[in-house]
């Protein structure tokens, strides 16, 4: 599959969990192993006045990783989080933000992946996962 056939096919299958969020792919990158996804914050996902509530802004961090390495071709058919590290630097407030996820090495049943989120350019947050590979039995 070629980059846009990746994308169109993430685009067709997002879990409502993603759709809450208002998810979808912008562009897939095979060689550079990255998945750009935009989501949207809505007034529902803040508290203190418009400051988005961190694990919405964690929920944004894991599609985009997950979603890389569920594209990445015949690595896996979903994946399962052991473990994820967020670190946020600025607060995010309602409105678009870009996600990049990243495949930082995969094995056979591990992967390890990283992602930041943006608002217009400001980095809202970055992130780190380890997860578990998970392969459809024939």
């Amino acid at each position: 599959m070629n980059n846009e056939e990746i994308l169109a096919d993430l685009n067709a299958q997002w879990p409502n969990s993603v759709k809450t969020l208002d998810g979808y792919g912008v562009r897939y990158d095979q060689e550079n192993k990255t998945l750009e996804m935009s989501f949207t914050a809505i007034d529902a996902f803040c508290h203190s006045g418009n400051i988005v509530q961190g694990g919405y802004i964690t929920g944004m961090l894991d599609a985009a990783m997950a979603y890389t390495m569920i594209g990445y071709p015949e690595a896996c058919d979903g994946v399962a989080t052991l473990e994820i590290k967020v670190s946020f630097m600025t607060p995010g407030q309602q409105g678009k933000m870009t996600g990049v996820g990243r495949i930082v090495h995969h094995g056979r049943s591990i992967a390890y992946l990283d992602a930041e989120l943006r608002q217009e350019g400001r980095l809202i947050a970055t992130a780190n996962s380890t997860v578990k590979l998970l392969r459809a039995k024939n």
